[in-house]
């Protein structure tokens, strides 16, 4: 569910017309709904409700700050995974003790950084990665808080490119190795091992692969338990999908979710840590985008968009789905064309559908790509010197810029010319 509807035949974010905000900030933007992201929050909140646990945003979904700032207030932590993240974490508000810093490559600056301002602990990718958090927190007289992250070789059924679980991923050390890494971490300086970490992948449809690899974390604590570790905390990352087809099946709910946590790892008397990025932020977002023209080929018909793969790559990059409607509701019955829905840039790769049935649109008419909340603007770049589109954010019948769009003289004075050519 989301707060973007029709209403006497134009689309609405909460009460405020996405025409409204066109006409005001011009396309391409970001919209964001406050009230779909308080919902979904929420029912996070109450999936896990009687059990003790944190929702730890993973804010590489999306991180304004007004968004961070919406989420914190609702008592929620933060996942990141960079130096960035955790300072946009502070700025918005958010207590160190309620972030959690994930991440296969965390470099010694951030790592300082993160021991000087406060964390709630540090999700451990490798044994250089725990040598380097011991050497930095003892010579700070500091104890870093810390969960390993175990690689359960577990399928998520997902993309390839966001399965985070099998053995031939980047991510955690094998589960197999687990034993013999808490241990060391155990006798190590300025260590305190607090819990277990994984994180399998996103956009999972299924609550099969994460019953599978939750099972053998519940087995994985009795062992360290039984081997003498306090483990306290499990930190099952995030994961659950978002619904982006309408005519596909729809992925779990959260309360589908909590209950299978509850079934597989309520008898551990553990503190239980999610960080759902997507499903929070997913359908909370939409990006509007004008039509610069239809262009008729031999065999297909392009709708010409103002936005472009630099706005939002997820089509590019992952060949994803994203619901392409007009922001003018179509009268029934309206004549129907099938597009190929592409923009501006000069990659062929600048392709957002093939083939799409939709209503017949015309020059200058508003398009709305819905469930476009999640990596969108974070994703975004200034290729071909396309400046980064505003995000707008929406509560109730106002709405606010909450990321301008800069103008080209800003984009173009970052470059610094050399003395020698001048």
């Amino acid at each position: 569910m989301d707060h973007f509807n029709y209403r006497d035949g134009q689309l609405y974010a909460e009460d405020v017309s996405v025409a409204e905000i066109a006409a005001s900030v011009g396309t391409p933007f970001y919209v964001y709904s406050t009230a779909t992201l308080v919902r979904h929050f929420q029912l996070f909140d109450d999936a896990l409700d009687g059990m003790d646990h944190c929702i730890c945003y993973a804010m590489k979904a999306a991180s304004n700050q007004a968004i961070l700032k919406t989420l914190g207030n609702l008592g929620a932590g933060m996942d990141v995974v960079s130096g960035g993240e955790y300072r946009r974490a502070l700025s918005a508000g958010i207590p160190p003790e309620k972030v959690v810093f994930s991440g296969v490559g965390k470099t010694l600056e951030e790592i300082t950084f993160a021991l000087q301002n406060g964390i709630r602990q540090f999700n451990v990718e490798s044994d250089s990665e725990l040598e380097q958090i011991s050497s930095i927190a003892a010579s700070m007289n500091k104890i870093a808080p810390i969960a390993i992250r175990i690689n359960p070789d577990v399928d998520a059924q997902t993309h390839e490119k966001i399965a985070t679980g099998k053995a031939e991923n980047k991510f955690g050390i094998p589960i197999s190795r687990a034993r013999d890494v808490y241990s060391k971490a155990s006798q190590m300086p300025g260590i305190s091992v607090v819990g277990i970490d994984l994180h399998i992948g996103s956009q999972l449809t299924d609550l099969e692969p994460f019953k599978e690899a939750y099972q053998k974390l519940a087995d994985l604590t009795q062992v360290l338990r039984q081997d003498g570790h306090k483990i306290k905390r499990l930190d099952l990352g995030g994961g659950l999908g978002i619904p982006y087809e309408k005519n596909k099946s729809a992925p779990p709910l959260p309360e589908e979710y909590g209950k299978m946590v509850r079934k597989v790892l309520g008898h551990l008397d553990c503190e239980i840590e999610i960080e759902p990025g997507r499903l929070i932020v997913g359908n909370a977002g939409i990006l509007v985008s004008s039509v610069l023209g239809v262009k008729n080929g031999d065999n297909r018909n392009f709708l010409i968009l103002d936005a472009a793969m630099n706005d939002l790559i997820r089509p590019a990059m992952y060949d994803a789905y994203h619901d392409i409607i007009p922001v003018k509701q179509p009268s029934s019955p309206q004549a129907e064309t099938v597009y190929d829905v592409v923009g501006p840039v000069c990659e062929t790769g600048d392709t957002f559908a093939k083939k799409r049935k939709m209503p017949e649109l015309s020059e200058s008419d508003l398009v709305a790509f819905r469930s476009a909340g999640a990596y969108g603007a974070v994703m975004s770049s200034e290729y071909n010197t396309r400046p980064l589109i505003p995000e707008v954010m929406v509560n109730k019948n106002k709405f606010s810029i909450i990321r301008k769009r800069p103008s080209y003289e800003e984009i173009i004075y970052r470059d610094i010319i050399p003395d020698w050519l001048e």
